[in-house]
């Protein structure tokens, strides 16, 4: 089944397979999640997952994520991964 919007009483559309995000990690205990806190947070993990659309108030939401990430950021080619892949989404959460 595909994912619903509750407020518009829709079913969101594909906008894009393969879609990459970054997973961040803290640097200290006390750093916000979310955008609260944006320089406490560094590149982790690189993921893949499908971005969804409602079609009537344009939200936006990434399911169906791989079950292994792409790449982790202690390995040498990380960073030139991200931006060959062109990550607009850093997800800053634990």
């Amino acid at each position: 089944m595909k994912p619903i919007c509750v407020p518009c009483q829709r079913f969101y559309r594909p906008k894009k397979n393969d879609f990459p995000f970054v997973e961040g990690y803290p640097n200290p205990s006390d750093t916000k999640p979310g955008k609260a806190d944006p320089a406490g947070w560094h590149p982790y993990k690189l993921w893949n997952g499908d971005l969804w659309e409602c079609p009537d108030c344009s939200h936006q939401i990434v399911v169906g994520c791989a079950r292994v990430h792409e790449s982790e950021h202690y390995m040498e080619d990380f960073a030139d991964r991200v931006k060959a892949r062109g990550v607009t989404l850093q997800v800053n959460d634990s």
